[in-house]
C-alpha cells in the first residue's frame, strides 16, 4: 500500500440507517414510558443544596452534641470493620473448595460450581442480611453472615478464574513423575495461586467495609443503623460526622491495601 492510498470509509447501507433510527425510537419509547409511570415529585427538604452542603460537612464541627458523640461512631465504625474482616475471612477461605469446583481445568464437574457461585452472586448483601436478620435476629451476627455468604460468590468466581490461568505444563511434569493428584494440586497448583488468592481477598475486604456501612440500614449492625436513624430525623451534623469518619478509614484500608496488594502481585 502507497502513502498516496486513499482508504474509502465503507458506506452505510439503507438497513443502517433505519435499524438505528427503529433503535432510537424504542430507546426515547421506553425512557418516555420510565418517567411517566415513575412518581418523581421531590419530598426532600426545603434546606438549598448549600445549606445541607455547610450542615453535613462543615457545622458538625462546631456542634458540641455531635462532637461529643464522635467517640461513640468510632466505635461503631471499629464494629463495622470487624463484621467486614469476619465475613472477609469467612468468604476467603469456603471460596477456595468452590474455586476448585468451578476451575474447568481441574474440576470435571466445573459447571456445577459455576451455578453455585452464580447463584450466591444473584444477590446482594443486603438481601442476604434482610434474610438473615430475620433468621438470626439483628446485630452484628447478620451482618458476618450476609459479608461471608456474598464473598464466597465473588471470591469463588475470581479464585477459579486464577486457577483456570494457571501453567498446566508444571501439572503435566508432576504427572509424568509419579505424582498423585493431591500431591500435583499442593505442590503445583498452590504455589502458582497463592499470591493472587490474597490480593483478591484483601480487595474484597476493601468492598466488604463499604458494604458492611450500608447493612447497619437493615439492622445487621454496625455504622449504618445510626446512620439511617440520623438521616430520617435529618440530623445532617451527625449524619456528616459518621460520614467523615466512614470516608477517613475507607481511605486509609484502601491506601494500606493497595500497598499490600502492589507487593504480592
Amino acid at each position: 500500500m502507497t502513502k498516496n492510498t486513499i482508504i474509502q470509509k465503507p458506506r452505510k447501507d439503507k438497513m443502517f440507517w433505519i435499524r438505528t433510527t427503529i433503535s432510537a425510537v424504542i430507546l426515547v419509547f421506553l425512557y418516555y414510558i420510565a418517567l411517566t409511570t415513575t412518581d418523581l415529585t421531590y419530598r426532600g427538604s426545603t434546606l438549598s443544596p448549600g445549606a445541607l452542603l455547610q450542615r453535613l460537612f462543615w457545622n458538625p464541627f462546631f456542634d458540641d452534641a455531635v462532637l461529643e458523640k464522635v467517640p461513640e461512631y468510632i466505635a461503631y465504625m471499629v464494629e463495622t470493620l470487624a463484621i467486614a474482616y469476619a465475613g472477609a475471612v469467612i468468604g476467603a477461605i469456603l471460596a477456595i473448595p468452590f474455586g476448585f469446583l468451578a476451575a474447568s481445568n481441574i474440576s470435571k464437574f466445573s459447571y456445577i460450581g459455576k451455578w453455585i457461585l452464580n447463584a450466591i452472586r444473584a444477590f446482594p448483601e443486603v438481601m442476604f442480611a434482610i434474610i438473615f436478620v430475620a433468621a438470626v435476629g439483628m446485630g452484628p451476627f447478620a451482618g458476618v453472615l450476609a459479608i461471608g455468604i456474598n464473598s464466597i460468590g465473588m471470591l469463588g468466581k475470581l479464585y477459579s478464574e486464577v486457577i483456570e490461568s494457571i501453567d498446566m505444563s508444571v501439572l503435566e511434569s508432576f504427572k509424568a513423575n509419579g505424582a498423585g493428584r493431591l500431591q500435583t494440586i499442593w505442590y503445583g497448583v498452590i504455589p502458582q495461586i497463592i499470591p493472587e488468592f490474597a490480593s483478591y481477598a484483601i480487595y474484597r475486604y476493601e468492598i466488604d467495609v463499604r458494604s458492611s456501612t450500608v447493612l447497619g440500614v437493615v439492622g445487621a449492625g454496625g455504622i449504618g443503623t445510626p446512620l439511617i436513624i440520623a438521616a430520617m430525623q435529618r440530623s445532617w451534623e451527625r449524619v456528616g460526622m459518621m460520614l467523615m469518619i466512614i470516608i477517613v478509614v475507607v481511605s486509609i484500608i484502601d491506601f494500606i491495601s493497595s500497598r499490600i496488594r502492589r507487593r504480592l502481585v
